[in-house]
């Protein structure tokens, strides 16, 4: 079993997975797979969720936004059930294509995006 050094949550990854995570509008999700690229690493969206599963308390307060690339609600056992993570965002106006997924046509936001239009 290999060793790690330092904190990953400390990294200068996490602090700009951190950053993207804040920045998600209420009523919004995105993946992690937007949130790795956006971050500067593409193929890390595993990292991205274990970062958001070990997440300091005032990303975890939002990181109900994230969902997978199909707009499944896979973190919702952070939060007990994935009912919760549902009820979270529907208090938020989101809609849902069926029981776990968010309509992601209609809720999307892309932290790329944003990037782009402060340039």
């Amino acid at each position: 079993m290999g060793t790690r050094k330092g904190n990953p949550r400390s990294s200068p990854f996490a602090e700009r997975v951190y950053a993207i995570v804040r920045r998600i509008p209420p009523g919004r999700v995105t993946t992690y797979g937007r949130i790795a690229r956006a971050a500067g690493l593409a193929s890390s969206a595993r990292l991205v969720g274990w970062l958001l599963h070990e997440a300091p308390p005032d990303i975890a307060a939002v990181a109900h936004r994230v969902v997978n690339r199909n707009g499944e609600l896979t973190g919702g056992w952070a939060w007990g059930h994935p009912s919760v993570m549902r009820a979270l965002l529907e208090d938020e106006g989101v809609t849902f294509i069926d029981e776990y997924r968010v309509d992601l046509e209609r809720h999307l936001w892309d932290p790329e995006d944003e990037l782009f239009d402060t340039l």
